[in-house]
């Protein structure tokens, strides 16, 4: 099991995390999207030391598999092998969301545990989808906090009329992870389950 803390770099959101080490990236990504709030609506990448991982799309690049590695191929424990290592997951290529993850802790042991994964704690609304990347969410928030602003009445409808950027409920974060099926996840699976987190229903 490996423990880790998922930071966005300049803004007060952070999950610390307890994952399986034998899972591949692809199943991390999940975890990511669930634990964080992402709705997963757009590309991602894991930079882990010299090499770049993401979900297998050769039809849409020609050069997957030399420039790039697919996610569901790599095991965590393969690629990241030691305590005190840093990479790095981003999500969305226009907002650039780079999220800083550390391992802080390996814990060894034999038996297999029972859900994928585990929040230990964390802090923080996630951003919305679309807001700009750290320098829009930053003006959102000014925005929200002066009901004089022009643009006050257009962004809390945008937002659906609320948002609370210190909300995080470990409870609901944790009911969703234990969702997710190992070793691996659909698109179709994982859709469903954000939906579900987020009040839709197909």
């Amino acid at each position: 099991m490996y423990e880790m803390t998922v930071t966005l770099p300049d803004l007060p959101v952070w999950r610390k995390l307890l994952v399986r080490g034998d899972m591949n990236l692809g199943l991390l990504h999940a975890v990511l999207q669930v634990a964080m709030g992402w709705t997963n609506s757009h590309l991602h990448q894991f930079f882990i030391g010299t090499e770049i991982y993401t979900a297998f799309m050769p039809d849409l690049d020609p050069d997957f598999g030399e420039s790039m590695l697919d996610e569901e191929e790599a095991l965590l424990m393969d690629v990241v092998k030691s305590a005190n290592t840093t990479f790095v997951y981003l999500y969305d290529f226009g907002d650039s969301w780079e999220h800083e993850i550390k391992v802080d802790k390996i814990h060894k042991s034999d038996t297999a545990p029972l859900a994928v994964a585990e929040c230990l704690d964390g802090a923080g609304a996630c951003p919305p989808e679309d807001c700009g990347g750290i320098g829009g969410y930053v003006d959102l928030l000014e925005i929200i906090k002066d009901p004089t602003h022009e643009e006050h009445e257009a962004m809390m409808e945008w937002l659906g009329g609320e948002f609370d950027p210190e909300a995080f409920g470990i409870k609901k974060v944790n009911n969703y992870l234990k969702k997710l099926k190992f070793p691996r996840v659909t698109e179709l699976q994982l859709a469903k389950l954000l939906m579900a987190r987020d009040g839709y229903h197909a």
